[in-house]
């Protein structure tokens, strides 16, 4: 049913863990299904991601859709994780069975959540951006892989 690399990802979470003083924090969710996604962020002066961490209440596939983000916009610049997409971290884990894709729409969420914390802070604007889904529904578009 899941890849080695999503039951590696949830046995062994990489990045797990809160950031004091965040530069961004991403909190989205999936009212359906219960899980809660929150993603930190630490951005140095010249917008590159220097940490990034992750607290999720949710299923396995959520822990290691949270695991596998912070693994991709780490040391990213804030452009390249905006550029992050569900797909990409589906394809990072090797799949996701169809009843778990909405784990990667959280994953994806929580990041550009974070990404509009941080702008908000900083008072700047991130070419591409949208306003945070603080629900994921389970009808949200996705390709299933």
């Amino acid at each position: 049913m899941y890849s080695e690399k999503v039951m590696d990802h949830f046995s062994n979470p990489r990045n797990m863990g809160e950031i004091e003083n965040a530069s961004g924090v991403g909190t989205v969710g999936n009212a359906k299904c219960g899980d809660i996604m929150r993603i930190f962020l630490d951005i140095d002066d010249d917008g590159i991601i220097r940490d990034v961490k992750f607290k999720t209440f949710g299923c396995g596939a959520a822990v290691a859709t949270s695991s596998m983000a912070t693994e991709l916009v780490k040391g990213k610049t804030v452009q390249e994780a905006l550029n992050v997409t569900n797909q990409a971290v589906m394809e990072a884990l090797d799949g996701l069975p169809p009843v778990k894709v909405h784990c990667s729409l959280l994953a994806e969420e929580a990041i550009h959540a974070a990404l509009w914390d941080y702008a908000e802070k900083k008072g700047i604007v991130i070419e591409g951006l949208k306003p945070p889904k603080h629900d994921i529904h389970e009808e949200e578009p996705a390709e299933e892989y």
